[in-house]
């Protein structure tokens, strides 16, 4: 008999996206560790470092029975704001440059949260930092400015996992 995966029913799902080796890369992962050593989390709550594969749990999800009310994606972007500035956006709303990245998390991530949105109800909601860099080769570490936003965007985070507005 298969038991159903820890994230199965949970109320919302928050997932950090990105790859440690890259830089600013890193920071969805980065958000996530911080949540879990400073934040108490729900019971019908999820926070999980995906690394770069968020998207076999997404597929999985669209495919799924039991859907999240919500999903909160944690990911760094290049969207030319000032480097650790933390905002908030959607799926409907990523950057061209977003939606075409061909690096492994990002590609059909997009069109799959397009899908939970619009197919299944799931209010999804992307917590974002602008990186001050991504390295072309592996550097691991976050920069000085995405670092300091780490701590900002975990309290982003818990206000979209209650529900509440973007902060300004």
């Amino acid at each position: 008999m298969e038991t159903a995966p820890e994230w199965y029913g949970k109320r919302v799902l928050v997932l950090g996206c990105g790859n440690i080796l890259f830089g600013d890369d890193g920071f969805g992962p980065a958000v996530i560790d911080h949540l879990k050593a400073n934040f108490e989390i729900p019971e019908d709550v999820y926070a999980e470092d995906m690394g770069t594969s968020v998207r076999d749990l997404l597929f999985t999800l669209l495919l799924g029975e039991k859907k999240p009310e919500r999903i909160i994606v944690v990911d760094s972007m290049d969207v030319g704001r000032e480097p650790g500035e933390v905002f908030r956006t959607t799926a409907d709303c990523l950057p061209v440059e977003k939606i075409d990245d061909f690096s492994m998390h990002q590609g059909p991530t997009s069109n799959l949260l397009k899908e939970l949105k619009e197919q299944a109800g799931v209010d999804v909601v992307l917590v974002s930092c602008q990186v001050e860099s991504i390295p072309k080769e592996i550097s691991s570490g976050l920069s000085e400015p995405v670092k300091r936003a780490v701590p900002k965007a975990a309290e982003e985070v818990t206000r979209a996992i209650r529900g509440e507005n973007h902060s300004n």
